[in-house]
């Protein structure tokens, strides 16, 4: 049975089994990528945790779709491997929302994406896919038997084609193992306080951080995502006005503990796949958030076992690596897309951003003079 809010002869709001299971959909990346930040740096996963709560409910009923909040995995992945401390994490955060709120306000997300060029945004998600497996590798090898056991369930999943929802299964046999070393925790409402884990510190790698995020934001996180809109529910939702809901969401969360979240067409096809139509597949994804918050002790999570998080990483870098080179054609194109992800791994994700910005409009030069008829 589906429980419907609204006027319109389609809702923008039901509560149904597919909605439920919709859900799930957005939350097979989130979860993972969540604790592992929480178990590498000092962010407090139920601040975190209770920033995508309110902000999957908030979006869900302000544009009555199941959109996707979701980490900015560029830099939540630089934080889980290193290379940003959460204060530095946080400041970029900052610099992020503060960019994409005034870039949409101001309707410049298109031009944003096309001085960028979408093979550099590519090499940037490969060079993050890249460090995310060396450090699921580094994980994996603290305990290699229960790495295994958690890679034979994710096998065993995608054998019965249930790969996606493989993560989740892992996730909670991790969550139980941990609940039956430290015991069922007592529901505790997090503290409310401004930066609870720690102030912000501008650094030069939190500001390359935040320039190689925002490229990949514009493009996957607002051009793409809007097209999806369009696409998968016939919604005409623009690339603009998705910047300008992330950077608010950036500026409201991260001072209240949250970290930098972003909308996403990985997570928005997630969720389509799983059944999910309206916003009300967010509005119980929230609360299911919400609910996990109470619970998600620093107990628990020193108690959860590290070489799971190891086999979830392998799974993400795995999707993250597959939606770099997707949508890449050309042979030129790819081998930027390569370049950028391999400086990203041996030196830094700001030096290969670098490069590919300097590299790309050669390789448009070089490509339109190549396509010129001979006189």
């Amino acid at each position: 049975m589906a429980y419907s809010l609204g006027s319109r002869a389609e809702s923008d709001l039901e509560f149904s089994a597919s909605e439920l299971t919709g859900a799930l959909g957005d939350s097979v990346t989130v979860l993972p990528l969540l604790i592992a930040l929480a178990a590498t740096t000092s962010v407090s996963l139920p601040h975190v945790l209770i920033g995508f709560g309110v902000f999957q409910i908030v979006w869900g009923v302000y544009y009555g779709l199941p959109l996707s909040v979701e980490p900015m995995k560029a830099l939540v992945g630089l934080a889980i491997v290193g290379a940003l401390s959460y204060a530095e994490l946080a400041a970029a955060g900052l610099f992020a929302g503060g960019v994409l709120l005034a870039v949409g306000r101001l309707g410049l997300v298109g031009r944003l994406q096309r001085v960028v060029g979408e093979p550099v945004i590519r090499g940037v998600q490969f060079a993050v896919a890249l460090l995310l497996f060396e450090a699921a590798v580094d994980l994996s090898l603290g305990n290699p038997p229960v790495a295994a056991a958690g890679l034979a369930v994710v096998g065993l999943f995608a054998l019965v084609g249930y790969r996606q929802a493989s993560v989740l299964a892992v996730l909670g046999l991790g969550g139980v193992a941990a609940v039956a070393t430290t015991g069922v925790p007592t529901p505790t409402a997090p503290e409310l306080t401004v930066f609870p884990a720690g102030t912000p510190t501008v650094t030069s790698a939190a500001l390359e951080g935040t320039v190689a995020q925002l490229g990949m934001t514009v493009g996957n996180a607002a051009i793409a995502t809007a097209l999806l809109c369009g696409d998968l529910y016939d919604r005409d939702v623009s690339a603009d006005a998705l910047s300008t809901s992330m950077g608010a969401t950036c500026l409201t969360a991260i001072p209240l503990g949250g970290i930098p979240m972003c909308h996403g067409s990985g997570g928005l096809a997630g969720k389509y796949a799983f059944g999910a139509r309206t916003g009300g597949a967010n509005v119980l994804l929230g609360i299911g958030y919400l609910a996990l918050a109470l619970v998600a002790t620093g107990a628990v999570l020193a108690a959860f076992p590290t070489a799971v998080l190891g086999v979830l990483l392998v799974v993400v870098a795995l999707e993250l690596g597959k939606a770099a080179f997707d949508p890449v054609s050309g042979s030129r194109s790819l081998a930027l897309v390569v370049a950028v992800g391999v400086v990203g791994l041996v030196v830094n994700v700001g030096a290969a951003f670098v490069l590919g910005a300097v590299a790309f409009p050669l390789l448009v030069r070089r490509s339109e003079t190549g396509s010129r008829p001979a006189q």
